[in-house]
């Protein structure tokens, strides 16, 4: 029998199968994201080591933080699919499956027969997806693409650093960017195909993810003749917003959307009310242009106060504002602790468990599934019972290497 899950009507996505050819970030935080909801994701790995990823760190209890993000609620299968047969039980369970996710080097799958063109046609019901660096067409296509690669691409490191320095963001936005299009893709199509029968194939690029969130300084810089200037942890084309250090060394930053808010923080702030219609600082782009000037008479002001004593001058002025958490500091914010968003996870090789964040979208009566992240292989035997494979014929293909 094939493998799959049997509706109970507890998780929008129980009944729905993915089997899912990842690796790294971007296909995998996906299919996460589709796990959390019910489906179930059958994660295909490599015999002897599985994801790449897997090994990227050995920080949580021996393993990969990237690798304990992503990877919850899932079944791990590893299979040799260098080999016919390891193919061919592919291909048994993409027969059943609902959706197949897919972020290999470019022209891999197509070199495995799994293209999503001949995956439609021999299986009309299932929903090929597949995440690429630059897309499957065009004269970059067959270009490998990492996170930071397509940061440069779209220009998203020229915007980011200060003046002398261009840095990366510290996550890895082009894979989140990918995989949260993929994840939204997977979930239209599957709503096409439950309303007009029809299966859609999901096609996303991270250069393509990570360049509708440049929109904005695109925009910018087209229309207006040059591009936003790196400005640290200040914004570009907005001031005053960012980090001012109060006088016990801590940053808090505040953000001045308006002019009532600029007239509060003069007045109930700074408190030199008569800044307000001085014609340095009257409207937005004139204190965008002339921001050293106004950061300086910010900065002079918080080095009189404390921190808490800044913040709490800025909660009186309905001035949004914000200390500059370390992780450390954000790991117990109220904001989590508060609303209970914390959850344990069971991780391979651990008596203990570890803390995972609920997903962010919170539907009414449904509790999100937070099982267990998988070791490599941790589920094969069971699926191939699934498929029909007899104890002798499963040892036969541990021992010829086709399965871990």
């Amino acid at each position: 029998m094939a493998p799959h899950h049997e509706p109970t009507g507890q998780l929008p996505l129980e009944g729905i199968t993915v089997v899912s050819l990842e690796q790294a970030v971007a296909a995998p935080f996906a299919t996460r994201q589709l796990a959390d909801l019910g489906a179930r994701v059958i994660k295909v790995e490599r015999p002897g080591g599985g994801d790449f990823a897997r090994r990227y760190d050995t920080t949580v209890h021996g393993q990969a933080s990237y690798f304990v993000w992503l990877n919850r609620s899932k079944e791990s299968l590893t299979l040799d699919l260098k080999s016919d047969e390891g193919v061919r039980i592919l291909h048994e369970l993409l027969a059943e499956a609902d959706v197949f996710v897919q972020n290999l080097a470019p022209g891999a799958a197509d070199r495995l027969g799994l293209g999503a063109a001949g995956l439609q046609a021999r299986y009309p019901s299932l929903i090929p997806c597949t995440l690429s660096g630059y897309g499957i067409s065009g004269s970059w296509a067959d270009r490998k693409a990492y996170d930071l690669l397509v940061q440069c691409q779209t220009g998203l490191l020229s915007l980011t650093g200060t003046p002398d320095e261009a840095v990366r963001a510290g996550i890895s936005v082009a894979d989140i960017a990918g995989g949260m299009y993929a994840y939204t893709g997977v979930l239209t199509a599957l709503f096409t195909r439950a309303t007009t029968g029809r299966a859609p194939v999901v096609d996303v690029s991270l250069f393509d993810a990570l360049a509708e969130w440049m929109s904005q300084p695109a925009y910018y810089t087209r229309y207006g003749g040059t591009q936003p200037p790196r400005v640290g942890a200040r914004h570009a084309t907005v001031a005053p917003y960012g980090p001012f250090t109060a006088s016990d060394g801590k940053d808090v930053l505040l953000s001045v959307q308006n002019e009532p808010e600029w007239a509060a923080l003069c007045e109930r702030v700074i408190g030199r009310p008569e800044l307000t219609n001085d014609p340095r600082f009257t409207t937005g782009s004139d204190r965008v242009a002339h921001r050293d000037e106004l950061d300086a008479i910010i900065s002079a002001r918080f080095a009189e106060l404390g921190s808490e004593e800044a913040m709490e001058l800025l909660d009186k002025a309905n001035i949004a504002n914000a200390g500059v958490n370390s992780v450390e500091e954000f790991l117990g914010h109220p904001a989590l602790t508060e609303r209970e968003r914390w959850r344990e996870v069971a991780i391979p090789g651990s008596p203990s468990p570890v803390q995972a964040l609920l997903p962010p979208a919170n539907l009414s009566g449904v509790e999100p599934r937070m099982d267990a992240v998988p070791a490599a292989g941790e589920h094969t035997e069971r699926i191939l019972r699934e498929l029909g494979r007899d104890p002798d014929d499963i040892n036969r293909l541990r021992e010829e290497g086709i399965c871990g």
